[in-house]
C-alpha cells in the first residue's frame, strides 16, 4: 500500500487530508501537537500517529528516526503543520524575537529537515515513477500581511524552498506547494466576519477543504509539474 506522511492531522485540513488517505487504503502515518477526539478516531481507522511538538528540535529528530526506522518507502510528505501568531499588537522585542522565531521554525525549519531527512524514502524504486512533496502555503505569501508579519514571511520562505527542493529532488521527486486563503471558516466566526472574509474574493465564497484534497490529488496524478505554487483564493489577487 502506498504511504503518506502528513504533519499537522488533529483538525480542519490536516484531518480531512489523514480521513480521504485513510479512505484510499493508504498507509496514513501523521503528526499533532494537541490531543482531540479526531486523533483517537483516525487512530481506530488505522492512521499511525505521533504527537509532535515541532519547536522542541528533540521531538522532531524522534520524529524522524521513527518514520525512517518503521518505513520503506514514502510516497507523499504533506507539509500541513502550522501555527499563526498576531504580532500586530504592542510587544516587547523579546515577543517578536520569540513569534519570528516560532514561525520561521514551522513552516520553513521543519518542512527543510523532513525533505532531507526522508529523501532517501521518497526516492521512487523505478526510474519512471514519482513521489511527492507539497508543501502548504498561503495566499499571503505573495501579498503580505499587515497583522501577520512574521507568519506571511514564513510561509513565503516555505514557498522558496519549494523552488529550491523542486531542482534539489528531480526528476523523481515533484515537490509544489498549495497556497490557499479562505477554505473553511471557524466554529466561533461571526457573521460580519464571515461576509467580509466571502467578499475578499471574486467567487464570493469559502473555498472548501473539499478544494485543497482535489488539488492534492491533481499534484499527485501528475507526471509534468514540479516547483510551483497552486494558488487556491478564489480571485484575490483581482480584487
Amino acid at each position: 500500500m502506498p504511504t503518506v506522511v502528513i504533519t499537522g492531522v488533529g483538525q480542519r485540513l490536516g484531518l480531512c487530508l489523514a480521513e480521504h488517505f485513510l479512505a484510499k487504503q493508504y498507509i496514513v502515518v501523521g503528526t499533532y501537537r494537541t490531543e482531540r477526539a479526531s486523533n483517537k478516531n483516525l487512530q481506530l481507522k488505522g492512521a499511525q500517529l505521533y504527537q509532535v511538538d515541532f519547536y522542541d528540535q528533540q521531538q522532531t529528530q524522534r520524529f524522524i528516526a521513527a518514520v525512517t526506522n518503521n518505513n520503506d518507502a514514502i510516497d507523499c510528505l504533506i507539509h500541513n503543520a502550522s501555527d499563526w501568531h498576531d504580532d500586530n499588537e504592542v510587544l516587547d522585542f523579546a515577543a517578536y524575537h520569540q513569534i519570528f522565531s516560532n514561525m520561521m521554525t514551522i513552516h520553513a525549519e521543519v518542512p527543510y529537515q523532513l525533505n532531507l531527512a526522508f529523501r532517501s524514502l521518497l526516492t521512487p524504486k523505478d526510474d519512471h515513477q514519482f513521489t511527492d512533496i507539497i508543501h502548504i502555503s498561503d495566499y499571503v505569501a505573495a501579498k503580505g500581511s499587515k497583522k501577520h508579519v512574521a507568519y506571511a514571511a514564513s510561509k513565503a520562505a516555505l514557498e522558496n524552498l519549494t523552488l529550491s527542493f523542486a531542482q534539489r529532488f528531480s526528476p523523481n521527486i515533484k515537490v509544489n506547494a498549495i497556497a490557499p486563503a479562505l477554505l473553511a471558516f471557524n466554529e466561533h466566526d461571526h457573521d460580519s466576519y464571515k461576509i467580509k472574509a466571502r467578499n475578499k474574493s471574486l467567487m464570493q465564497t469559502e473555498g472548501s477543504f473539499q478544494e485543497a484534497i482535489n488539488t492534492v490529488e491533481w499534484l499527485l496524478a501528475s507526471r509534468y509539474i514540479t516547483g510551483r505554487t497552486i494558488h487556491l483564493d478564489g480571485g484575490r489577487h483581482l480584487k
